[in-house]
This record gives structure tokens, sequence and C-alpha cells, in this order.
């Protein structure tokens, strides 16, 4: 069965809150085992967003509701619609050292900093941020909400993939780019046979490392 396409719907959200500017943010990578968590802010200006860019963005919905090659494709749309995006990384010894959540506001909100103008609202998916010098609502379920925070769920998520890809080539036998970091089975095996890496983050109380001495 075809999918409806969910773009109109989230851009129907994003114009009704009646600003011209609307940034949204999310991350990519908040539970994985290794790798960095990314967090990435759009800026959408409604007035420039004609009928031409809405059809090519007709598809946008959160970045999980999307296989990697639809995900590519819009990450390429997004960056070409967008007035502004900013991507924000935080390394797996900096959320050791800080705490993933404290770490995940953070980046969320730098990101939104970057790209917010004056009368932007700024909207984030699921957490409440440190003031802005722009209005901010924190959303539920916000990546499927507004296209603005989908728009940034692909992002964050094309930016992390990509960069996982990359570090996969350095680090044989992990099977990085496939589960990304994440704790799949492959993962949780390698683990056993092969201990960590700097990529991993240490911090977390994860069955995949009861075998091992991270001190």
């Amino acid at each position: 069965m075809r999918r409806t396409p969910r773009g109109p719907l989230l851009f129907a959200h994003d114009r009704a809150l009646g600003r011209r500017f609307v940034a949204g943010a999310d991350e990519a990578g908040r539970g994985s085992l290794a790798g960095p968590l990314v967090a990435a802010a759009v800026l959408f200006d409604q007035s420039a967003l004609g009928p031409a860019e809405l059809r090519a963005l007709a598809q946008l919905d959160d970045s999980k509701a999307h296989d990697a090659h639809a995900r590519a494709g819009l990450y390429a749309l997004v960056m070409r619609t967008a007035s502004r995006v900013a991507i924000v990384s935080r390394s797996a010894a900096g959320i050791d050292a800080r705490g993933l959540h404290v770490t995940n506001l953070e980046a969320l909100h730098t990101a939104l900093r970057m790209v917010a103008c004056d009368g932007a609202i700024c909207l984030s998916d699921g957490f409440a941020l440190a003031e802005l010098d722009q209005e901010q609502r924190a959303l539920i379920k916000g990546d499927a909400t507004s296209a603005a925070i989908a728009a940034a769920s692909v992002v964050a998520k094309e930016t992390r993939d990509r960069y996982m890809r990359r570090v996969d080539q350095r680090n044989p036998g992990f099977g990085f780019a496939r589960h990304v970091g994440y704790a799949s089975p492959e993962h949780r095996s390698a683990i056993a046979r092969l201990g960590v890496t700097p990529l991993h983050r240490r911090s977390f109380r994860s069955a995949a490392y009861q075998q091992l001495s991270l001190d």
C-alpha cells in the first residue's frame, strides 16, 4: 500500500503557528552504545516555501519513518530549501563526562541558537530547553508533528549515519556501518569479542558491557 505523504500535514502545523520563521531541533544517537550524539536545527522561512518546494518535501516525516535511501534524498532537499541549518556533535567522551541528558539538552539548545532569528518560534522534540531570545515550545512527538522538527531529525540522523559508515572502516569487526552504534546482537557480539573502542560510551549501564572491565 502506498504511504500517504505526511509533509503537507507537518507544514500545515507550522504555518498555523502564525510565524514567518519556524525553527525545529532534534537529535540522533541518544540511545546508542557507540558514536556521537548529533543534534540538528532547521529554520524554514514560510514565505519562501512555494508550491514547488512543498511538493518536493511532501514525503517529509520523522527520520525513523524512512529507509536510508529516502532519508538521504530528503536530507538533500532540506539542505536546499531551509533558510538555515545547524549541526552539533557531541562525542562519547563528552557524554561520559557530562552525562547523556545534560549533553543532549545542551546540544539541542546550541543548534537552535545557531539558526534562530528575530521573530522566529523555536520548537524542540520532547524536551524543554534553556531560554532563548525567541519564543520556544517543546512538542511531544514533535518529529511527527512539525515540519521543522522532522527536517531536523532527518539532518541529524543522516549526518550521524554517514559518520558511522566512515568510522566503520577504521574499526573492523564492529559492523558500525550496519547498526550505527546501537545495541544490536551483532554489536553486542563484537563487544564481547573485541572489547570497546574510544567511540563507545563507557558510562552506559548496558548488558553488552557485563563481561568487560571498564575501569
